[in-house]
């Protein structure tokens, strides 16, 4: 079954048998996901539906990891529901058009590398926000339509149902994986109910499924400076927590499969997937960490199942809806439960006494923001800014100088860790003004000027020797600073020995 599959620039050798029965079972998976979003936005369910299908399609042809499926997300609903209650789904598909956009210029001015500044502790913090998220999102289904929790022979009949679905996904791959588990637990479930006939929620039981083809459609909005200053911070929100959810999801399955995607084809990918849902009725999306990792789980590595996924949802809208609507919401409750703790970095919290303090408050935070705020994007940059802060305080602390006079009284200071603006303060305290001799030497060797704040630290220094009659000598400056004093000729004076 293991042939050459070439899309576009990217061949790889592929299961088809394992990559259909995945798309299919990620179909499933979609379905209930999609609707569930489209009403968290406030929308119709078939708008949810197209947004899925479109986006997983596009993003599954062009993007830039074989394996990862898109799809209609909460990150997104979470966004666009307050501009859907005052302006309607008209504003949202113009919303997303321009939010694809912003995502196609960040891929093609390859902004994709940036995610090199996300650092561990927030990926582990986003991940298991996003784990704790999908399993408080199936705790719904424990509730009756008036929100009460379940109870008696309703509650005891979905719970043995849930877990007679994860006791096969977690079970079934040790006897065969001939078929992808999560496909044999859904049947499985569906089969006993529907011959036992027994009363469960199904997918029908939240909205129909049943449409056409996703309508071309140019959104109904007046084009003037106004609708632009509405829809604007929508979609630059929209834009922003697609990319960096899609782009920490792909570095996600990167680690998985020890392969290597391509985030600013992606990110590029996602754009067009966006601008095609907003022209296709639909209301946009980013990579879907839960379906993604069914897909891996399954064995799918190509593209094939993500187009598998987006066709066989198409046709469970236009010909299957009556059939998919009677799938147990048990079996997908099941299944997302699985693959809430599938995602879960389990080794975060194995090591917490290992991690540094700061990273373990970074970690926690980043998760708390996901959680309760749903706010990807925000608990992402909340996490670099903190990361990046707690370095650069420890890299001021760094600093330090080794001091001696030579033969020709000459006192030397040698410069230990980087200048920059956080390590001025102790570079300063190093230095004994009034009573060093007549010539200071200070050496750069095990050191380097990082930035303008550094830059003017030595200047001053180098002024209050002179206020005093005194020289300053710098030596040993890497190539990298010597390039930023020479920028500086003008406004500093500085004696630089080569």
């Amino acid at each position: 079954m293991k042939r050459y599959l070439n899309l576009f620039d990217f061949k790889q050798k592929v299961n088809y048998k394992t990559e259909v029965l995945s798309g299919l079972t990620v179909a499933l998976a979609l379905v209930p996901e999609a609707i569930a979003f489209a009403f968290m936005a406030g929308l119709s369910p078939l708008v949810g539906l197209y947004a899925a299908f479109v986006v997983g399609l596009v993003t599954s042809i062009f993007g830039g990891r074989p394996g990862m499926i898109s799809g209609a997300t909460g990150a997104v609903a979470i966004v666009v529901v307050a501009l859907a209650q005052t302006h309607g789904v008209e504003y949202v598909f113009a919303t997303v058009i321009l939010a694809g956009i912003i995502q196609m210029s960040a891929g093609l001015l390859k902004l994709g590398k940036l995610m090199r500044l996300v650092p561990l502790p927030v990926v582990y913090g986003f991940v298991n926000g996003l784990a704790i998220i999908i399993f408080m999102s199936q705790l719904d289904q424990f509730k009756d339509t008036s929100g009460d929790w379940l109870s008696g022979t309703p509650l005891y009949l979905i719970l043995g149902l849930v877990l007679l679905t994860m006791l096969i996904i977690w079970g079934l791959p040790k006897l065969t994986k001939a078929v992808p588990a999560s496909l044999a637990a859904i049947l499985v479930v569906f089969g006993l109910v529907s011959a036992l006939g027994l009363d469960t929620k199904t997918v029908g039981d939240l909205a129909s499924i049943k449409g056409g083809f996703p309508p071309f459609h140019i959104p109904e909005l007046p084009f003037t400076l106004e609708t632009l200053t509405i829809i604007s911070p929508y979609a630059v929100i929209v834009a922003g927590v697609g990319l960096i959810e899609s782009l920490l999801t792909l570095e996600l399955i990167d680690e998985i499969t020890e392969t290597r995607g391509r985030t600013n084809k992606e990110a590029v990918a996602q754009g067009l997937a966006n601008i095609s849902s907003g022209f296709l009725s639909g209301m946009g999306g980013c990579a879907m960490i839960g379906q993604s990792l069914i897909n891996i789980s399954n064995g799918a590595r190509a593209r094939l199942s993500g187009i598998v996924a987006a066709v066989a949802l198409l046709m469970f809208i236009m010909f299957g809806a009556e059939v998919i609507e009677q799938v147990p919401m048990a079996a997908l409750t099941g299944l997302m439960i699985m693959v809430a703790i599938g995602t879960f970095e389990w080794v975060s919290v194995k090591i917490l006494n290992k991690y540094p303090v700061s990273d373990i408050i970074v970690m926690a935070l980043v998760m708390i923001v996901t959680i309760f705020l749903h706010n990807l994007a925000l608990a992402v940059l909340i996490g670099v800014i903190i990361s990046a802060l707690v370095f650069a305080w420890d890299n001021a602390k760094r600093i330090r100088a080794r001091k001696r006079i030579d033969e020709n009284g000459i006192k030397h200071y040698e410069i230990y860790g980087p200048l920059f603006f956080g390590s001025i303060k102790m570079f300063n305290d190093k230095f004994d003004i009034a009573n060093d001799p007549k010539e200071i030497m200070i050496d750069f060797k095990e050191s380097r000027i990082a930035d303008m704040s550094a830059i003017e630290a030595v200047n001053k220094l180098s002024e209050r020797y002179h206020n005093v009659g005194k020289k300053v000598y710098i030596t040993n400056l890497s190539s990298a600073s010597h390039k930023l004093l020479i920028k500086a000729d003008k406004m500093i004076n500085v004696n630089v020995v080569e």
